[in-house]
């Protein structure tokens, strides 16, 4: 089945056209025809009058299609532009124009006038037929050109998630009866459903489709509902999926077909299936403005809606951009928020939602509806990320990490609460899930990759050598030309001996051994040397001569001569003069 409203000008026909059609009462809560395909189309016929445009927009909104009727006697009237304008808002596409009491006048000029309103719209081209339901003329054509329409509209998900529109209700003891249109989804008997904006559950007792008692019924669908034990009912509530849709009252829109969103009065009803909601407006953009609702609404991203200002009687479509929008705090924060809402389309998808927020449930997303993205990062706990954030967020987790360790080198490692704080993350298991090597968890808390070691100073390959040489002859101090080639000299020598991997004593000509070591103003030995040497010098008989120092070190008397000056520097040996 597909819904279709009628509109246009009051005492048009429009209701005429509806009994031809249906053979039934446009005031039954069921209007419906087969066509002669075999589909069945319902209608929902919305008033005309000068205070009808509330009414035809919640006719309107959950339709399939629109049955525009324009009489030939008497052609484009107020209320025809009403009706047209707040379709146009709708952003309604899918038509068929009639042209009513064809009887009374030539429909030539009332259609060429129509034609050319509709010509700037989504229902530009849509089929026209002349007809009269009085005598019957062109009925049959228009049920056909109806069918044709059917045959092109598109068919809603059975799977999808129920939000059915009431627009009409009453109450009767312990059950509510409920009208409205299904617009998809599936609503069985024994489901139950919230009733928003209340947000109370209540249950289906009984379902009416075409006149027939039903198990069951998917969208599109006039659908006539028993309700158990549901208190108050309102047109304008809706029935939904619980936890399907964001109960929210707040929400980022694109504006369209009126005027810039900075011109539009602060405060406006807007119009969203059959539910009339006063509104307050901030503009953001020029096409895009935060609506705070005064009441929730059950919304995804992407629905469609109407902006009506009563007093100037002025209309604006609008999108759903954003149903949980972030707070504007600081000067400058509409502009930024206009500047990114400026290039996102009518719908948003996952993948936009996900980048926007970085990190949500899959059933928050689900909350907005939209599909989780392909490439979405999916996490435990049924959480998803962006890809790109996600990586941004392992090298700022890094860079705290060393940050911390910097600043805390005795307790190292970030606290995961800590961690969760500084990336903005809103559960502590999504920092766990960040940390692969090099970070790592130990105890609570987020560690960093271990320090790398310091590069070997420039001396420690040289000493290395020395000390390989003097292996056998600790005290064979080696010659400036075998320095040199050791690598132990300049600024590397300085180094080492600043470092105290080597003793540099400072030899005396005086006791230099005139047949060794002409050449040699400094002694060098590796760490160790003055221990070594004492060792060796403890075990002569006391006192004894540099010489015999000399032969008991295997070195030079020079040598000996300047270890003994050196170790009686430092208080370990005795000078005696004899």
């Amino acid at each position: 089945m597909q819904v279709v409203t009628t509109a246009g000008h009051g005492g048009h026909g429009k209701s005429a056209l509806v009994r031809a059609l249906t053979g039934r009462d446009t005031k039954e809560p069921e209007a419906w025809t087969e066509l002669p395909s075999g589909r069945r189309v319902a209608f929902v016929d919305a008033p005309g009058d000068e205070r009808s445009v509330p009414a035809m927009l919640a006719a309107a909104a959950p339709a399939s299609a629109v049955l525009f009727a324009v009489a030939a006697d008497e052609g484009w009237m107020p209320r025809s532009q009403e009706h047209l304008d707040a379709l146009a808002a709708l952003g309604a596409r899918f038509g068929v124009l009639a042209v009513t009491r064809s009887d009374a006048a030539d429909p030539k000029l009332a259609l060429r006038q129509a034609r050319e309103r509709l010509a700037g719209t989504a229902l530009r081209g849509v089929e026209t037929v002349a007809v009269s339901a009085g005598t019957g003329a062109g009925i049959d054509e228009l049920a056909a050109a109806l069918d044709r329409l059917a045959g092109r509209l598109p068919v809603p998900d059975a799977a999808a998630p129920v939000r059915l529109w009431i627009d009409r209700a009453f109450t009767a003891g312990r059950q509510t009866v409920v009208t409205g249109t299904l617009t998809a989804g599936t609503v069985a008997v024994g489901d139950e459903l919230l009733l928003m904006p209340a947000g109370e559950r209540v249950r289906v007792r009984t379902i009416g489709c075409a006149g027939e008692p039903r198990d069951s019924v998917e969208g599109v669908s006039r659908v006539v509902l028993t309700l158990r034990e549901a208190g108050r009912v309102d047109a304008g509530m809706a029935l939904v999926t619980p936890g399907a849709w964001t109960h929210t009252t707040s929400v980022d829109v694109r504006t369209r077909n009126g005027e810039a969103s900075g011109r539009l009065a602060r405060r406006m009803t807007l119009h969203v299936g059959s539910a009339a909601v006063p509104v307050r407006l901030l503009p953001l953009g020029p096409d895009t403005a935060r609506l705070t609702l005064n009441t929730r609404l059950a919304l995804h991203l992407g629905d469609a809606g109407a902006l009506r200002d009563p007093e100037r009687r002025s209309i604006a479509g609008v999108s759903v951009l954003d149903v949980r929008p972030p707070t504007l705090v600081g000067r400058g924060a509409g502009a930024a928020r206009a500047r990114e809402l400026a290039s996102w389309p009518d719908r948003p998808d996952g993948a936009l939602v996900l980048r926007r927020h970085g990190v949500l449930r899959r059933s928050e997303l689900a909350l907005m509806g939209c599909a989780p993205p392909p490439d979405a990062v999916a996490l435990e706990g049924g959480w998803l990320a962006d890809p790109a954030h996600w990586r941004s967020l392992f090298e700022r987790l890094a860079e705290e990490a060393v940050r911390h360790a910097t600043r805390s080198p005795r307790a190292p490692g970030v606290p995961l609460e800590t961690a969760r704080l500084r990336l903005g993350l809103p559960a502590r298991q999504l920092v766990e899930a960040l940390v692969r090597p090099p970070l790592r968890v130990e105890a609570g808390r987020v560690h960093g990759p271990a320090p790398a070691p310091a590069p070997a100073p420039a001396w420690e390959a040289p000493v290395r050598r020395l000390r390989a040489d003097l292996a056998d002859a600790p005290f064979a101090v080696p010659s400036a030309e075998r320095l040199d080639e050791l690598g132990l000299t300049g600024e590397t020598l300085d180094d080492a001996v600043r470092a105290g991997a080597v003793l540099r004593i400072a030899s005396d000509d005086e006791d230099a051994d005139k047949d060794a070591d002409k050449d040699a103003d400094e002694i060098v030995l590796p760490k160790g040397a003055e221990e070594a040497a004492l060792r060796v010098l403890s075990a002569l008989p006391q006192p004894f001569t540099p010489g015999q120092a000399a032969e008991a070190l295997s070195t030079s008397r020079r040598v000996a001569a300047a270890l003994l000056r050196h170790l009686g520097g430092l208080g370990l040996t005795e000078r005696r003069r004899s």
